[in-house]
């Protein structure tokens, strides 16, 4: 048997620790993070370019201070994020999409890829908005881990199939993609598709008010937003990030059924319910503000509505809005009121107050104690109102154009309210 000295047993230990360094903060020899001409011709696009974090920023921020950097190559996480913070985002947001990156977790560590990352100073973290790929070093993470907190999850929501799933252990890399199409969600790793679902759909809602999003209720619903990594504490080094966007589909809703609520969330204690097919809302002993909000978000529409004023008639119809709280709605607002209160005007409800109100010779437009029919067209950053056929506001905001949410209907405080719905139509554009 050969005998080591000590000296040359403690060199190797050396060459040892130094190789296995390499191995997670190099990214390789071959050239990466580049584009062939065909993923070119096809819409590929890089968001990373090998050498900066040109493109990147803190989340809920205008520069990069999070602890990121590049190293040779790739994207590296340090290691000094948390829970509450490491999280950088994209400057641009995405829709529909295939998402594709190479990823390296160091030993134990925990990351992933979170996306329609919703930026607002009321959502502290990513992950209340946004869907996450969860990247984990399963095998020697230091706790027990959930199943739907292991590798290739939605988190929180849909388990991969692991009988498909060949992972390369911590320190070498790995390949996954997402890809969202109009709802239709893929979950692939290393070339395999592990996992496949249909967000917005009964089942998705379900999963998310039961389980760890029940008290996050703008959880899944933006149709778009920024990309986002996380360092969650541990390093983790990204290559080849790149994006190709899908078209939108547009869909004509339904978004009152005649019969029940179902679609839209209810905030607040006032009164909402249906009654000889019509949707009503009407104050209750609180006389305070309440929502009827739908549960899926309408960034660019074209809707139609019906509505008739009973008692006093201050409501209204949110278009882009968010929760803030349990009860408060954010947003803006077209002005549903008693004649001579503005109706079919725009009103922010946090912020700005009107936006635009109508001409007073508009007023007499409103019909009282009958049917009325209000028209609303949202695309980026314009939106018109239309009451009884007549055009009453047409307006630009940039605020509104960067905003994304739910349509709700609203309850003035104050008590004494009753109004009257039907015929609500959308169409997505």
């Amino acid at each position: 048997m050969k005998i080591i000295s000590k000296k040359t047993a403690l060199k190797s230990m050396f060459v040892l620790s130094i190789a296995a360094s390499a191995l997670f903060t190099s990214c390789g020899a071959k050239e990466q993070n580049t584009l062939t001409k065909q993923e070119i011709a096809d819409g590929w696009e890089l968001l990373f370019d090998g050498k900066t974090m040109a493109g990147w920023r803190d989340y809920n921020g205008t520069d990069l201070t999070q602890p990121w950097h590049v190293v040779d190559g790739c994207i590296q996480a340090k290691g000094d994020g948390s829970d509450a913070s490491g999280y950088i985002v994209t400057d641009k947001q995405y829709e529909n999409f295939e998402l594709s990156w190479d990823w390296k977790l160091s030993k134990g560590g925990n990351s992933g890829m979170i996306y329609h990352v919703v930026e607002r100073p009321q959502f502290n973290v990513p992950y209340v908005t946004g869907p996450e790929y969860q990247l984990i070093d399963e095998p020697n993470f230091p706790e027990p881990l959930e199943d739907w907190q292991k590798l290739g999850v939605d988190y929180a929501m849909h388990l991969p199939d692991t009988s498909l799933m060949k992972v390369n252990p911590y320190g070498e890399w790995n390949n996954s993609k997402i890809v969202f199409d109009n709802g239709h969600v893929e979950h692939w790793l290393n070339g395999v598709k592990i996992l496949e679902f249909e967000a917005w759909t009964d089942d998705w809602f379900e999963r998310k008010n039961s389980g760890k999003w029940a008290h996050a209720p703008e959880y899944g619903l933006s149709k778009k937003g920024v990309i986002c990594l996380q360092d969650h504490g541990s390093p983790a080094s990204f290559r080849n990030i790149k994006i190709k966007e899908l078209p939108r589909k547009t869909k004509e809703v339904n978004l009152f059924n005649g019969v029940d609520l179902k679609g839209w969330d209810k905030y607040g204690t006032e009164l909402w319910y249906v009654k000889d097919s019509l949707l009503i809302c009407e104050s209750g002993p609180d006389k305070q503000y309440g929502y009827l909000a739908t549960r899926d978000y309408y960034d660019d529409f074209d809707l139609t509505v019906e509505f008739k004023q009973e008692a006093d008639g201050n409501s209204g119809v949110f278009f882009r809005s968010f929760v803030a709280d349990t009860v408060k709605v954010n947003g803006w607002q077209v002005e549903v009121a008693p004649k001579g209160h503005d109706t079919a005007g725009i009103y922010e409800s946090y912020g700005r107050g009107w936006l635009a109100q109508i001409p007073d010779e508009k007023e007499t437009i409103l019909k009282e104690n009958d049917w009325n029919t209000m028209r609303i067209k949202v695309q980026g950053d314009s939106v018109t109102t239309w009451l009884n056929g007549q055009e009453m506001i047409s307006l630009k905001d940039d605020k509104i154009g960067a905003g994304q949410g739910r349509i709700a209907l609203q309850i003035h405080d104050g008590g004494g309210i009753k109004v009257l719905w039907r015929n609500m139509k959308l169409k997505t554009l």
